[in-house]
């Protein structure tokens, strides 16, 4: 398959940024060039809204940068959107007219609907989160939008952005009367949108502010996961962020990690529109969304022929990408899992290890993706297993589901499981701990049923006494390689359900033939 690659150009108020993507064999996009500009166009409106020469020859020496950049790949496609600030410049059509003639970009400018809805779009198709609300504050603009179901309810632009906000302030630090003024009217303004109120769903933050407020937050409590996306935080760590922020001299603030510097003089009023948004809607959580309007923008492309803007399936279609990345077998898969179904549904008959459709959930997502570590070395599969899955974004999942997956999905043995686990005991409770052991520890033991990826053994029935699991498998040819990484691998198993286990393999004909 040749690879298809993807621009686009986004001039917002404060920042300008290319993306360039490449389309995977699942058909999703992955970024591989990310280039940002810090222009402030904002500040070259004029008192009659006039976007200013200077501020014209500042965008086009930035898109000719790009053009550079853009050139080297062999492009499907390319895109180049406005937000705000030429939104509400008075000679939009003069700035369209001299970016497609000296540097050769179209143009599109988006609307405050457009603006809001691609954020939306990035938002349901790269997460699992059916209801909440999103936040974009631009330098310009902030976009606001409700979905419920997945399905956009209201959207609103507000004409006021981090660096407009930033107004509120005569100093580079924040006097407190000052801070009180601005609370007071984004109170003002949330109040005026009733759908937003009393909500006690999740806030989805976008943008560069909320990054910054992510990895802000990550540096604080030395966060032991690599990722932004649909990292998790509550009111607590807002206010907390922002208190220390504000108590900071400006020279100080310029340099706390995770703040961007270019970010550094309009962090506090971005963290002012979340505390203030998150108490008026009284929201449950804040979560990341590191996909936001670009994406959103090829999100509509790609959707165009599928009759609908919202993929079906965001996390199946993330699994699918490991799947692919990591030449996993997708016939063993499927077969593991009927063997994995059947010996979860006996457990839990029996009433071994109080199990529950979420840990069938669990289980079922470690079943795609067990052991890919092996296509790294197969000697350390269990490490790069856990590694990969703990610290590769997975659409459709926040980073504790990540991080259950991982260590379901990398089991070995208890040893190496208390290795992995150990920076994160602090995350689970003891019986959560145990669970996910024994999810491990049957997942590994049933794939030592495939151990030679030929679906040797086909099925297999349980007999259970008060000590004992006597497990008859039938096989269709040779089961040595089977039974040996079994017995192997049973005693970690025996631990878990605390139960000795005896295996008998027998020839697959002998099913039908017993009385």
């Amino acid at each position: 398959m040749d690879k298809k690659f993807y621009a686009i150009i986004d001039i917002g108020s404060n920042t300008m940024r290319l993306v360039v993507y490449l389309q995977e064999k699942a058909g999703r996009l992955r970024e591989v060039e990310n280039v940002k500009a810090v222009a402030r166009l904002r500040n070259h409106l004029d008192d009659d809204g006039k976007l200013s020469a200077q501020g014209i020859r500042t965008l086009t020496q930035f898109l000719h940068g790009f053009k550079q950049v853009t050139d080297t790949y062999q492009l499907e496609q390319i895109v180049c959107v406005a937000t705000a600030t030429i939104r509400q410049a008075t000679n939009q059509d003069e700035i369209k007219l001299v970016l497609n003639k000296e540097v050769g970009f179209t143009m599109r400018i988006l609307s405050e609907h457009e603006e809001a809805f691609y954020g939306y779009l990035a938002v349901v198709n790269s997460t699992s989160i059916t209801e909440g609300i999103t936040v974009d504050i631009g330098g310009g603009s902030t976009e606001l939008t409700y979905f419920k179901d997945r399905k956009l309810i209201h959207s609103h632009s507000f004409p006021f952005g981090a660096l407009t906000l930033k107004e509120f302030f005569t100093n580079e630090k924040p006097k407190e009367d000052e801070c009180v003024k601005l609370n007071l009217f984004l109170r003002e303004q949330f109040d005026s949108l009733p759908w937003i109120k009393n909500k006690n769903i999740p806030l989805i933050g976008i943008g560069g502010s909320a990054r910054n407020l992510v990895q802000i937050d990550q540096n604080i409590k030395k966060y032991p996961l690599a990722g932004l996306h649909q990292y998790k935080m509550q009111a607590s760590d807002i206010i907390q962020i922002g208190n220390y922020l504000a108590s900071l001299p400006f020279s100080k603030l310029q340099k706390v990690e995770g703040l961007s510097k270019d970010r550094a003089d309009i962090i506090i009023p971005a963290i002012e529109v979340f505390q203030c948004l998150y108490q008026t809607m009284q929201a449950d959580s804040f979560i990341l969304s590191r996909k936001g309007l670009r994406d959103g923008v090829f999100y509509e492309q790609l959707s165009k022929d599928l009759g609908s803007f919202i993929f079906p399936n965001v996390l199946e279609d993330s699994i699918q990408e490991l799947i692919n990345d990591y030449d996993l077998n997708p016939s063993q898969i499927i077969h593991v899992q009927y063997l994995t179904r059947k010996m979860f549904a006996y457990l839990e008959e029996q009433g071994i290890g109080s199990l529950t459709s979420k840990d069938w959930t669990l289980l079922k997502r470690a079943s795609y993706v067990f052991n890919l570590g092996n296509y790294i070395d197969s000697e350390s599969s269990a490490q790069h297993t856990f590694y990969l899955l703990a610290n590769r974004t997975i659409d459709g999942l926040l980073h504790m589901e990540r991080l259950k997956l991982a260590l379901i999905a990398s089991f070995k043995n208890k040893t190496v499981f208390k290795q992995f686990i150990y920076p994160y005991k602090s995350w689970f409770l003891k019986e959560e701990r145990k669970k996910i052991r024994f999810l491990g520890s049957l997942l590994k033991f049933v794939y030592c049923l495939d151990a030679t990826k030929r679906q040797v053994v086909q099925d297999f029935e349980c007999e259970s006494t008060q000590d004992n699991i006597k497990i008859t498998l039938y096989c269709n040819q040779d089961w040595m390689p089977e039974a040996y990484q079994a017995e192997k691998q049973k005693k970690h198993f025996e631990k878990t359900v605390k139960k000795n286990i005896e295996l008998q393999f027998v020839d697959n004909r002998q099913k039908f033939t017993k009385t």
